[in-house]
């Protein structure tokens, strides 16, 4: 086992390393040859891992990896996980192949923690690789989840690139749109109807979420669809409307 950035001296936390800034990491999987890289966050709550073959593998990677073998395995509470809206939608469909689903709660642990209490679940966590395993812990543990990982790498004999593969990301474009005010866009017409305009376009092969910042005068819109110029003209259309009407 080898390890990086592990002398720290009260002031290099995070600098250039761990699961916000993995690019080491990768090289050194790489140069290594190893099976599995794990990176953490300065508190080592969260994890983001990396394969064989250098691929990053992020939060939503990981709930698909543990959830489909939970699942599979019948240890799955109502063959259910908790994600955010945050969340790649290839998640979703990853679980939706396999007669499983993805609930969705607000943006944050605290909110993944309690949809999971209130419907009885044991799995759920964030792209970011904050994940819960709730028969274990009440909050993320970076150590436990790579411990997880390993885990069924070592029961399925499976590589982490082929385990990757459990979930095929959807292609995503995020757009931030500087507005003047941000009350009332629920019930705009205009943003409304472009909104339903891009549904139809998108059908059931795509989603979107639209949510305004809680510090910024700016709102978020994010489009997920197998193609990615689609995604980014509906996000642009949609973008466009909401700075007509709020900007």
């Amino acid at each position: 086992m080898q390890t990086l950035n592990a002398s720290p001296n009260g002031i290099n936390i995070n600098v250039d390393c761990g699961s916000t800034h993995p690019e080491s990491l990768q090289e050194a999987v790489r140069r290594y040859g190893a099976d599995l890289g794990v990176a953490h966050d300065g508190d080592a709550d969260r994890i983001i891992a990396v394969d064989e073959k250098g691929q990053l593998v992020n939060g939503d990677h990981i709930m698909a990896i543990c959830g489909l073998d939970l699942l599979r395995s019948g240890k799955l509470p109502q063959r259910a996980i908790v994600a955010t809206a945050y969340s790649n939608w290839g998640l979703t469909q990853a679980f939706q192949r396999e007669g499983g689903e993805v609930l969705i709660a607000a943006n944050g642990d605290r909110y993944v923690l309690e949809l999971m209490q209130k419907r009885g679940l044991l799995l759920g966590g964030e792209q970011s690789g904050h994940i819960i395993f709730l028969n274990y812990n009440t909050t993320g543990d970076g150590l436990l989840t790579a411990l997880q990982l390993a885990a069924v790498m070592r029961r399925t004999g499976k590589s982490l690139s082929a385990l990757r593969e459990e979930m095929q990301q959807m292609p995503q474009s995020l757009v931030n749109v500087q507005v003047q005010r941000k009350d009332g866009w629920e019930l705009n017409e205009a943003i409304a109807d472009a909104v339903a305009k891009a549904k139809a376009e998108l059908g059931s092969d795509g989603r979107i979420f639209i949510r305004p910042s809680g510090t910024e005068p700016l709102f978020r819109v994010l489009v997920e669809c197998p193609d990615k110029l689609k995604a980014e003209q509906i996000a642009r259309n949609i973008g466009a409307a909401i700075r007509q009407q709020l900007g």
